[in-house]
């Protein structure tokens, strides 16, 4: 039996930006594509779509899926063993964030503003391991372990003035990126105006910054359903505005 693009959206939940990002990638390939460049779906499409998505649920990053969907099974479970060690580790960092939480709620007292440097560096700490623990599978095969290690550095060697200029950046991006998607032009004044908000939020954040990895961090802002729905909270729409902002701006 043969889905369409919509119809398999319908039976599995899964978006349609989805699945065209996994067009894209090899992941889940349509089983043809008419003249109007529509996809259409079979059956062993839906059961290659579930295994991606029971994978997914695992946290198993969607480089490891295209790859395991390619061997048999006893090589799976040892790449699933290699994924639980990683598992284990994550559980181990939300297990000591979730310490330090606890503890500064333990010491907050009505409107309590830290401020003291050591839990400043408690909060430095506490942001990079979050970030590891929520994002860690989908941007260590994009960036790389290096790259990822150096801007984990960085975060850790801000300052309280840093941390708080790169924060006021977040709100003024927020605002703009509202008042741009009115205007409607990702190569409109105001999108561009976003974009370099965004740029310059980055760039408090990586070690170095490229064309090339903004555009990479673009796309993954529509591919990963958590990226989308926090940008889109902002304003419906959001999420594929700033991606096409960002793409205007670098290309």
């Amino acid at each position: 039996m043969e889905y369409s693009l919509r119809e398999l959206c319908q039976l599995s939940g899964v978006s349609a930006r989805t699945l065209r990002y996994y067009d894209e990638i090899g992941l889940l390939k349509p089983v043809r594509v008419d003249a109007t460049r529509y996809r259409y779906y079979d059956d062993t499409s839906i059961i290659t779509l579930q295994t991606i998505l029971f994978y997914r649920a695992l946290r198993v990053p969607l480089a490891e899926i295209r790859h395991l969907l390619c061997v048999p099974l006893s090589e799976q479970a040892a790449l699933l063993k290699a994924h639980l060690l990683g598992l284990r580790s994550q559980y181990d960092a939300l297990s000591d964030l979730i310490h330090r939480v606890e503890t500064t709620l333990a010491s907050m007292k009505g409107d309590y503003i830290m401020q003291n440097s050591i839990q400043f560096e408690d909060l430095k700490q506490t942001i990079v391991q979050e970030n590891e623990a929520l994002y860690g599978d989908e941007l260590r095969p994009l960036y790389g372990d290096e790259q990822i290690a150096q801007s984990n550095a960085k975060i850790q060697g801000m300052t309280q003035a840093q941390y708080q200029q790169a924060q006021a950046l977040s709100a003024q991006l927020k605002t703009t990126l509202q008042k741009a998607l009115l205007e409607g032009d990702p190569s409109g004044t105001l999108a561009q105006k976003a974009f370099t908000l965004h740029k310059q939020w980055l760039c408090y954040h990586w070690p170095s910054y490229s064309k090339q990895a903004h555009k990479g961090l673009a796309a993954l802002y529509l591919a990963d359903e958590r990226f989308t729905a926090y940008y889109d909270a902002i304003a419906p729409g959001a999420a594929q505005f700033l991606h096409d902002a960002i793409v205007s701006a670098c290309s």
